[in-house]
């Protein structure tokens, strides 16, 4: 009797297994319960997800093929270069010429720009150029077949770094060679299309604005003449040559720069404002006036703080700068100033639209009817400067009817110079310690300066100090008439270090 209940529990946990497998095994038929379709049903459903991942393993693969083997050596005329492609966001070629500087050219618009650094010069070529001058005649051919010889040498080595780039990453991720071949011929498409975008914004005129940082002794130099840029542009490639004769100049085996030969033809008016009792702006204007040959020098005003007799011994320097000083009244320079300046040696002061002749040009100015510092006075606002703006502009309306028209209008308030609009083609302002250029309604330039003395104290007052701005006009002998403009920005120590940009008015392009 003991036996039965054993055999029956026996029994009835085999029957129990049996069931549990066979729900088992009838459980795993079930399309319901199948797992391994779920992550590829999961992929269909992020197509989106899929392309991105591919498109940045593209550009990333591309990216380092071009940054491991994308460069090639190329020898330009006498100097060694290095030629390389380079993913930007805003195109365009840079010129790297150590130490002494680098030129940005907006030559293209496309997601690469060309980077061309130069290495070194060659002894031999270099000296070569140097004992015997004629050879510079047949420099400018010599430097096109390089330049288009190392060009294409480029295009050929950037298209199989980029393919080869992103192929061996797209392998490297997907691990399947069908996924790698797509990736490189993504590559290759992007590759082709940037080529195309460049190719059809190109602008060869772009090396006639360029904008140079380095050394500012080397900027003149490097950047040319403006009226021997306007005058002689004819293509491209002979501007190049023209790059490439000055460096093998710069290069010399001497130690020094060569002395920089402007056109005699231009007239040099460096621009100046906002000096607010800056000691180190003299030192800057004389160093521009030298390196630039500077014929007259126009300060529209602030030249001091607060206007105080105690101030006036700053303004000695004035007269040993190296070239005539034309200056106006600001806001924060007192009538005790002006007198004081009357006094002084090669200055014209400028007031109640008077004019003068310096330098071959005829300046006209009117110095800033309000003094903020004493706060005894009331400011007048726009209405004062207004009303100086129509003094200014009856004043050269009267000239002009003399037969002596004014060339150049200078105010220190640009809310004043816009009173003159189309009775001067030309009229400088401050005021605003920031450069800016507007071709008003009535077709006169207003062209407001920066701060030459970094705004003063008032530099340190935020998180990094203000630039120290001034610019140098190119103006036509004949007609006297403004044909380019440099805008220069010194930073880091002050002296040495610049940003030079080379603008063109509409009207004297090529």
């Amino acid at each position: 009797m003991a036996r039965a209940p054993v055999a029956a529990t026996a029994t009835v946990r085999r029957t129990a297994a049996r069931a549990g497998r066979a729900l088992h095994a009838l459980a795993r038929r079930r399309p319901g319960r199948r797992r391994s379709p779920v992550p590829e049903l999961a992929a269909r459903q992020n197509p989106y997800a899929r392309a991105l991942g591919l498109l940045c393993v593209v550009l990333l693969g591309a990216w380092l093929g071009l940054l491991v083997v994308g460069d090639v050596r190329v020898p330009v005329g006498p100097m060694n270069t290095t030629m390389t492609l380079r993913p930007s966001l805003t195109g365009g070629t840079k010129i790297n010429i150590s130490p002494l500087g680098a030129l940005e050219l907006r030559s293209h618009e496309a997601p690469l720009r060309l980077d061309v650094d130069v290495d070194r010069l060659d002894p031999e070529r270099s000296q070569a150029l140097v004992e015997h001058p004629e050879r510079l005649a047949g420099l400018q051919d010599e430097v096109v077949r390089d330049v288009e010889h190392g060009t294409l040498d480029l295009a050929v080595r950037s298209c199989i770094a980029v393919v080869s780039g992103a192929a061996a990453l797209g392998l490297a991720v997907y691990r399947r060679p069908r996924r790698a071949l797509a990736a490189g011929g993504l590559a290759l498409c992007l590759l082709a299309a940037s080529g195309a975008t460049a190719f059809a914004t190109w602008n060869p005129e772009s090396v006639l604005e360029p904008k140079y940082s380095g050394l500012l002794a080397s900027a003149p130099s490097l950047v040319g003449d403006a009226r021997s840029i306007v005058s002689e542009f004819d293509v491209y490639q002979k501007e190049l040559a023209r790059l490439v004769t000055n460096v093998t100049k710069l290069y010399d085996v001497t130690s020094t720069l060569p002395v920089y030969q402007p056109d005699p033809t231009t007239i040099r008016v460096l621009h100046v404002s906002d000096i607010h009792l800056n000691p180190a702006s003299w030192k800057i204007i004389a160093s521009l006036v030298e390196q630039y040959a500077i014929d007259v020098i126009v300060d529209s005003g602030d030249t001091m703080d607060h206007g105080s007799a105690a101030e006036n011994g700053f303004l000695d320097p004035i007269p040993d700068l190296g070239a005539p000083y034309v200056w106006v009244r600001g806001n924060h320079d007192s009538r005790e100033t002006q007198r004081y300046l009357e006094r002084l040696k090669n200055v014209h002061v400028l007031d109640d639209g008077r004019a003068a002749t310096v330098a071959g040009l005829r300046f006209a100015g009117i110095g800033d009817p309000q003094f903020t510092p004493d706060r005894a006075v009331a400011p007048g606002g726009d209405a004062a400067e207004g009303l100086a703006g129509a003094r200014l502009a009856s004043a050269l309306r009267d000239q002009r009817a003399a037969g002596t028209p004014a060339d150049i209008a200078v105010a220190h308030e640009p809310l004043a110079a816009r009173g003159t609009d189309g009775e001067v083609p030309l009229v400088l302002a401050g005021h605003l310690h920031h450069e800016e250029m507007e071709v008003m309604k009535y077709g006169t330039r207003l062209r407001v300066e920066g701060s030459t003395g970094g705004s003063g104290l008032r530099a340190v007052e935020g998180r990094y100090p203000d630039p120290i701005e001034a610019s140098v006009l190119y103006f036509d002998r004949d007609t006297r008439r403004l044909q380019a403009w440099d805008e220069i920005k010194l930073g880091g120590l002050g002296l040495t270090t610049a940003e030079i940009s080379r603008h063109l008015p509409e009207g004297n392009r090529p």
